[in-house]
């Protein structure tokens, strides 16, 4: 699932401050095998060196320490992100869907839905691959809303296999929409 957003180019370890790398330079074998502080990147937030040990290399003097490693977005899990879902695209993303698949149904003005906001956003994380999350503006697709009955809001409906399985309404907590999701998967 995941996908590259941006190409990144990293200069030789030569142009680093000596100061960024030392974390890198003084490590020995011994102390690899317990966490360390890497080398982070300012101006890209979320990136760190990570050492990786090449088959053919026994030492890890500063120069193949510098050669063996790689960089490893920490930032990975913010890349969920819960699409909105439009009268334009709401056939093919949720009722074609091979999986099961989580509908919250919103409106800029309403204030328990953006409480629930961050507990969808939650939801899609931990069920990544198993279940899709999408969100419907009301005001933007009323139609949507008018077939499936929505009448209060924020309102989230599962669906699997293009039904309708089970409906939630209101600000619930995570837990009430994990035991209605488990359901289904």
């Amino acid at each position: 699932m995941a996908g590259v957003l941006e190409t990144l180019a990293v200069p030789r370890a030569s142009a680093f401050p000596t100061a960024s790398l030392a974390p890198i330079a003084s490590s020995s074998v011994s102390s690899l095998s317990r966490p360390f502080n890497s080398p982070k990147f300012s101006e890209f937030r979320g990136l760190k060196a990570q050492l990786t040990r090449s088959s053919g290399s026994a030492r890890w003097g500063s120069r193949l320490a510098c050669r063996g490693g790689r960089i490893v977005c920490e930032a990975q899990e913010t890349a969920v992100e819960v699409a909105p879902v439009t009268d334009a695209n709401w056939q093919p993303l949720v009722l074609e869907s091979d999986c099961a698949v989580l509908v919250e149904f919103w409106a800029p003005w309403c204030g328990p839905c953006r409480m629930i906001h961050p507990v969808i956003e939650e939801l899609a994380k931990q069920y990544m691959g198993k279940l899709k999350c999408y969100k419907v503006n009301t005001d933007e697709s009323p139609s949507i809303a008018t077939r499936y009955g929505i009448r209060s809001i924020p309102t989230v409906i599962i669906f699997k296999g293009g039904e309708k399985k089970d409906a939630v309404i209101g600000a619930v907590p995570k837990s009430t929409l994990t035991t209605s999701i488990e359901k289904f998967l």
